[in-house]
């Protein structure tokens, strides 16, 4: 845009040559912020999400392993601590 005022005109293009450079740096900036939170994020050892529901449902099958394991236990208990039936003889 053209004005008739050469000063204007100058400043005009040194705030697009400014606004370019800002918006030159902000992409580096976000490419090396994003660099920079991927080697934090590898050196975490975060499992993938398939590994998690692995573990996730082996976890469960355990609980439930456990719960029954539990309920078999008690049974015996019951029975050792009950008093032998009497015989007749």
């Amino acid at each position: 845009m053209q004005t008739r005022n050469p000063f204007l005109d100058d400043l005009t293009k040194v705030a697009n040559g400014a606004m370019g450079a800002l918006s030159g740096m902000k992409d580096e900036m976000e490419a090396r912020v994003r660099d920079q939170i991927a080697k934090i994020l590898d050196g975490m050892d975060i499992p993938r999400r398939d590994e998690f529901e692995a573990v996730k449902a082996m976890a469960a099958k355990a609980r439930e392993e456990n719960e029954a394991l539990k309920a078999e236990i008690a049974a015996l208990k019951a029975r050792l601590e009950s008093p032998p039936p009497l015989s007749g003889a």
